[in-house]
């Protein structure tokens, strides 16, 4: 039985980590007179590193004019982080960014049968904010039976830290739940708390190795192109009743599995 979605946010509900994030990092560095700018190529990088403080303490070590000595790298990344998260809320504030093809119908189907909803993330609240309320309106936090941030999570993806604390919030087990995600700290985050996980490939994170999703695929408005093919449908997206094919297959599964030890 299949009792909840949960969401991560960067890449997997929108795509906005290229002219989001990173234009505001770049953005930040501006405002604050530091002479570095992240090419995308290097953001990519970036991105195996979880948590944006996280990323700049990381980049700073390859940076010959940052700042020496911890205490004074910390205080320039928090400087940093918050112009960048400044320059992020004035990015959504402008016109911000859609959310990827299927993902509102997907969350309709779910509303419909009164699945609960979950907002799992490693970015911070102000940042889902930013987004999701120029998307679903002020009350963006109704549609989700709960949202966990990097403020209630301090220990970022692929720890299961953030999955652990939505499953305790949700009073549910692991195995009912299912995790959406793009990236392979999400995957790795989900697994660890044994949340079945479905992955739709981002931007940044577009090609891969399977490491144990239930399924992958390009796009959740389209059924092409996933692994494992799905059912057919006169549905052209993926639907509340495929990922309900989907994670029971994956459930049956593992059940097979432990029953054979």
């Amino acid at each position: 039985m299949l009792a909840a979605i949960l969401w991560d946010v960067d890449g997997t509900l929108a795509e906005t980590e290229r002219d989001g994030h990173l234009a505001a990092f770049n953005a930040a560095f501006e405002a604050a007179g530091v002479a570095w700018r992240w090419s995308e190529r290097r953001y990519a990088e970036l991105l195996q590193v979880a948590g944006g403080r996280e990323r700049l303490l990381h980049d700073m070590q390859s940076q010959s004019d940052a700042p020496s000595g911890a205490r004074a790298q910390a205080a320039l990344a928090e400087r940093l982080h918050g112009l960048k998260n400044e320059a992020y809320a004035a990015i959504m504030a402008a016109g911000g960014f859609p959310l990827r093809e299927g993902v509102e119908d997907l969350l309709a189907d779910c509303r419909r049968a009164q699945l609960c909803l979950g907002i799992v993330t490693t970015t911070g609240r102000s940042n889902v904010a930013s987004l999701l309320g120029s998307r679903l309106g002020a009350d963006w936090d109704s549609w989700f039976d709960c949202v966990v941030c990097a403020e209630d999570a301090p220990r970022k993806k692929p720890d299961p830290q953030a999955y652990r604390i939505a499953l305790e919030r949700l009073d549910l087990p692991p195995r009912i739940a299912l995790a959406i995600e793009d990236s392979p700290n999400g995957v790795d985050a989900a697994i660890g708390a044994r949340v079945p996980v479905l992955r739709v490939r981002s931007h940044f994170f577009a090609l891969g190795e399977r490491r144990g999703e239930i399924a992958v695929g390009p796009s959740l408005a389209s059924r092409s192109g996933w692994e494992p093919t799905p059912e057919p449908s006169v549905l052209r997206r993926i639907n509340l009743a495929q990922l309900r094919r989907w994670h029971a297959d994956s459930v049956g599964a593992a059940f097979d599995s432990d029953a054979g030890r």
